[in-house]
């Protein structure tokens, strides 16, 4: 499991230019089952995903297609992590050690 954390690198108005764009692509990343929960930071200086995937150069991979990465508008933070504990709803994310 990922946690990926977004950090703007450009103005709200260049991240805004491109936010149509990126939504469709998280849209795509939930039909594809490896988004599980995202939002925005509170202030609004970027945004958390929670991702699963095979492995980090698979979630690097996905990153780097973000149209707000291609845009230049913000960096991805990537944090690899076991969840060996889950709410009953993502207990098919559970790991062992």
């Amino acid at each position: 499991m990922f946690v990926l954390e977004l950090a703007y690198t450009a103005p709200l108005e260049a991240v805004d230019a491109v936010l149509e764009q990126h939504v469709a692509w998280l849209d795509e990343q939930y039909r594809q089952g490896v988004f599980l929960a995202s939002g925005r930071k509170n202030p609004r200086d970027g945004g958390v995903i929670l991702a699963v995937a095979g492995d980090r150069a698979r979630i690097e991979e996905i990153t780097a297609q973000d149209p707000f990465v291609t845009a230049g508008v913000c960096a991805y933070r990537v944090t690899e992590f076991t969840a060996t504990k889950t709410a009953p709803a993502l207990e098919a994310y559970r790991e062992s050690l």
